[in-house]
C-alpha cells in the first residue's frame, strides 16, 4: 500500500495541522528550546494530583486529557499555561461525561 493509498484526500491536499501541532510552523522555527527544569509550581501541584485521582477513580485517561487539550482553540491555546491547557480539559472532560455541572463550577 503506498502514502498515496493511507492519506485521504489528493496528494496536493494536506491536512491542515492543529494548534498543538506546531512542527513546521514558519513562526516557530529557529526559537531556542526553552528548558523548564523547575519544579510545577503548587497550581501545577494541584492540577495534577486532579489528574491522578481522576485517573485512579476511571474517570478519565491520559489520552482523554490529550484530547482535550488538542480541542482547545488556537488563540486560547496559545494564552494558557501548561497546566492550564490541562484544567481547561479536565474541566471539558467533567462536563462531557455529567460529573460537574455548569451550575457547580460557577
Amino acid at each position: 500500500m503506498s502514502d498515496t493509498d493511507i492519506n485521504a484526500g489528493s496528494p496536493s491536499e494536506a491536512p491542515i495541522p492543529a494548534t498543538h501541532d506546531m512542527g513546521g510552523a514558519s513562526r516557530f522555527r529557529c526559537t531556542a528550546v526553552e528548558r523548564d527544569e523547575a519544579p510545577p509550581d503548587d497550581f501545577g501541584k494541584r492540577v495534577d494530583a486532579l489528574r491522578q485521582l481522576l485517573a485512579q477513580k476511571k474517570l478519565m485517561t491520559v489520552d482523554e486529557l490529550r484530547r482535550g487539550i488538542e480541542a482547545i482553540p488556537e488563540g486560547e491555546y496559545l494564552t494558557l499555561t501548561y497546566y492550564e491547557r490541562w484544567l481547561r480539559s479536565i474541566t471539558a472532560l467533567m462536563l462531557e461525561k455529567g460529573v460537574v455541572s455548569e451550575e457547580e463550577l460557577r
